[in-house]
């Protein structure tokens, strides 16, 4: 019976296909931790001399790490972890927690996070929210002496938490070691914001800078050295051609160096092959995914956007469908104005509206460009760099836009 029922479905033709990974497709995201991290061994070494101290059962410097996204700070740090709980497997002197601050952002939050980590007992635990904060320090104080180990804390993305809460909660845990006698706590900040230290506290800026580190970009070569690594895991021989690895790392060179983007480039390749059941991955499923991805990147943007950036753009886009070409800011806000009415939301000035159309300049959503008339004064030249119809459906998924489905723009003549 289960046959005949999978005989007309809509998953048969993907379940069929024929699988072109060997073993997990996780073995190609930047998640995987793979047993050896090409190209970091002097910043993985750098590292382990000073966290070497803690399976002694001593307190490491804290240490901040800078660095561009997908540099592999966050894989060598979790690396390290792993390397540190197998040579403290016989003696347990050390707790290691890694944290992400993009998603726990606030000091309640972290806080109560690093407390819940090193409870064992679930009736103790730490609610997620109503004490106050100065009774979770307090807990937590008290757990990391009843332990009585090393605890080292990594906080990834740092700058989120300092930019969205401040830095007491940096300050209470880089002097918490003062309030302790038996155990040790030190922390690792992990961040691609070189800046983020210019807010904080002078003296929560020498606790946690006692050690900095700064990991550099990927160049095309060792780009290709990764992805070979993790082909030799994901792939069996003959599936890829030749150019498929070298290309997914030029492009992702361009941008920084950034081996999230090699790698997603490579995972999103070979399940586009695997889609359409083909025996080789090639150079252009290589290009159709650098096209989905980039859509994919663009979908996010405009989906996030605040109702008034939505209509905006909405605006640019109708404009665009007439037929208009390149716009001036006025002719965008005659829309915007009988869009905002349509939908029944108040009518910013146009001083504002030009301000967020220099912010989705900025997302890369639109390009503007100042025009000068010369004693006429100056306008900015407007014009979408998204497909018109995906951006338009993404923009219809708003509830408040979904009225506007139907707008027919009133027909009118621009004076200059």
């Amino acid at each position: 019976m289960g046959g005949d029922c999978l005989e007309d479905n809509v998953f048969k033709p993907y379940l069929k296909s024929k699988p072109l990974f060997r073993r997990n497709r996780e073995i190609l995201r930047s998640s995987y931790i793979p047993d050896e991290l090409p190209h970091r061994q002097q910043q993985i070494g750098q590292l382990a001399g000073v966290l070497a101290t803690a399976l002694n059962g001593d307190r490491p410097s804290n240490v901040l790490i800078f660095g561009k996204t997908g540099t592999g700070k966050t894989a060598s740090v979790k690396y390290l972890g792993n390397e540190i709980k197998k040579a403290d497997s016989e003696f347990n002197r050390v707790s290691f927690v890694y944290m992400n601050c993009e998603v726990v952002d606030t000091q309640y939050g972290v806080l109560q996070n690093i407390g819940n980590r090193l409870i064992d007992d679930f009736n103790e635990r730490i609610p997620f929210t109503g004490w106050s904060t100065e009774r979770v320090y307090n807990i937590l104080r008290e757990k990391i002496e009843e332990e009585g180990k090393v605890s080292i804390i990594v906080l990834d993305e740092i700058d989120k938490l300092v930019y969205k809460s401040g830095d007491d909660v940096l300050y209470h845990l880089s002097k918490i070691n003062d309030d302790l006698e038996k155990a040790r706590l030190s922390l690792i900040g992990i961040s691609n914001d070189l800046t983020f230290t210019e807010f904080l506290d002078p003296r929560v800026k020498s606790r946690l800078g006692e050690e900095k580190m700064v990991f550099p970009p990927y160049n095309a070569e060792q780009l290709q050295d990764i992805l070979n690594q993790r082909a030799s895991l994901a792939f069996e021989e003959g599936i890829l051609e030749p150019s498929v690895i070298p290309l997914c790392a030029a492009l992702a060179a361009q941008e920084h160096g950034d081996a999230r983007r090699a790698l997603d480039l490579f995972r999103v390749a070979a399940e586009i092959a695997e889609r359409n059941s083909d025996d080789k991955v090639t150079e252009a499923h290589v290009y159709k995914a650098k096209n989905k991805i980039e859509l994919d990147c663009v979908t996010e943007a405009i989906r996030t956007l605040p109702t008034q950036s939505k209509l905006v753009l909405m605006s640019i886009i109708l404009n665009e469908e007439k037929g208009d070409g390149r716009l001036t800011t006025g002719e965008v806000y005659e829309v915007y104005r009988e869009l905002s009415r349509s939908a029944g939301v108040s009518v910013l000035t146009q001083r504002r509206i030009t301000d967020l159309i220099s912010e989705l300049d900025m997302l890369g959503v639109i390009h503007a460009r100042v025009k000068s008339f010369g004693r006429g004064g100056r306008t900015k030249e407007i014009e979408s760099s998204v497909p018109l119809l995906e951006a338009k459906k993404i923009l219809e998924e708003d509830e408040m836009l979904q009225g506007l489905k139907n707008f027919k723009q009133k027909t009118q003549t621009t004076l200059i």
